[in-house]
């Protein structure tokens, strides 16, 4: 090697030197690091491509397809880092409204394809409740474009494998949700399904024409019972005329919560509760307590909530970044720390107490403030 050689062999091991480029690159980086801050550009590539991976999951409406005068299903590109789901399963929806993010827990519908067939999208169905805000605003307001945050597919109301070779579905209203998902996606590979379906009117009855096109082909035994022509369904009194075998089946429920109570009492009582699959989205409520003043510490803010109201709710409708995951009380990612006060839990009334220095671990999606209440998030 002559005094003017160089060598350009890094040593074993070591990092390639930048090259030029890479050097403007990454001062260019740091300059809008600087200038970003507090933000990153991170965060102005979400402006960009909020469906990138690595980013906070996302998803992109590109349909709002009306199923009855008030539910809609609603079609879903999903970020890259969707991990798929199994039918029957839900997902959570964040959607910012006058500043506030509420979630729901949603069903999935959409047939899950082959990625060689798929279009890569996904689709909940959801009904416009009175009062509903999420609902309303994804039926009524919601257009193609509209950007929505998402949680990944969770849930265990699902058929097994190998399924059981004689299924009941008992579903009503939107409860026919996660199972139009495992409808569409398993019943040419099923044995003798029966589906017991309840609504107020014909034109209530969401995917009514699908239902009526899989009886039709002999794939389903479909009874629609509608309260307008046949009244109000009573397990006790119609479900032997509707489905005789009905003792014989696995059976997989979902829809109001007096439809889930009187499944579960008639399951009960005929001994075969091993049988029975309900899916709730939401506890069951015990009457409320008094509500209160619930503080929370970290971000000086305060609210009167009613004892209706859990504190999740409260937190959020408060502008309130709060954690939470299932929001029904079985996953435990809405857990906080209460440092004084007292909360009832809505579903069996019990109140939790934290006396001032205490370190209390509380629920916020199953728990509504009792008198008054100091959490730390």
């Amino acid at each position: 090697m002559t005094a003017s050689t160089v060598d350009r062999r890094a040593p074993l091991g070591a990092a390639p030197a930048p090259s030029p480029l890479g050097l403007v690159l990454r001062g260019a980086r740091k300059v809008a690091e600087a200038l970003a801050t507090p933000l990153v550009p991170d965060d102005y590539l979400d402006l960009f491509d909020p469906l990138r991976g690595g980013a906070e999951l996302r998803g992109r409406i590109v349909e709002i397809r009306p199923e009855t005068a008030d539910a809609a299903t609603i079609v879903i590109r999903p970020g890259r880092d969707w991990a798929g789901h199994l039918p029957g399963q839900y997902i959570r929806i964040g959607v910012d409204i006058n500043g506030v993010r509420h979630w729901r827990a949603y069903s999935l519908t959409h047939r899950a394809d082959t990625a060689a067939t798929s279009d890569g999208t996904i689709s909940i169905t959801t009904k416009a409740i009175p009062d509903g805000l999420v609902s309303g605003f994804l039926v009524r307001e919601a257009r193609p474009g509209t950007l929505v945050h998402l949680d990944q597919a969770t849930g265990d109301f699902t058929l097994p494998t190998p399924a059981p070779r004689r299924i009941l579905f008992l579903t009503a209203g939107s409860g026919i949700t996660p199972v139009m998902g495992m409808l569409r996606n398993h019943l040419p590979e099923l044995g003798e399904v029966a589906h017991v379906h309840c609504a107020p009117r014909r034109e209530d009855v969401i995917f009514r024409s699908e239902l009526e096109s899989y009886a039709a082909s002999g794939h389903l035994a479909l009874s629609l019972r509608l309260d307008d022509e046949h009244g109000v369904l009573d397990l006790g009194r119609d479900l032997d005329t509707l489905v005789p075998d009905w003792r014989d089946r696995e059976v997989w429920v979902c829809g109001p919560a007096g439809l889930l109570d009187a499944a579960e009492s008639h399951w009960a009582a005929a001994g075969l509760a091993e049988a029975l699959h309900v899916e709730r989205f939401r506890p069951t409520l015990v009457e409320p307590g008094d509500g209160g003043e619930i503080t929370f510490l970290t971000t000086d803010v305060t609210v009167d909530a009613d004892g209706g109201t859990t504190i999740l709710d409260a937190g959020e409708e408060a502008g309130v970044l709060m954690p939470s995951g299932c929001r029904m009380g079985i996953c435990f990612g809405c857990v906080v720390t209460m440092r004084q006060g007292a909360v009832r839990d809505l579903r069996t009334g019990d109140i939790t107490t934290a006396e001032p220095g205490e370190e209390v671990a509380i629920q916020t999606c199953i728990n509504a403030v009792a008198g008054s209440c100091d959490l730390e998030l």
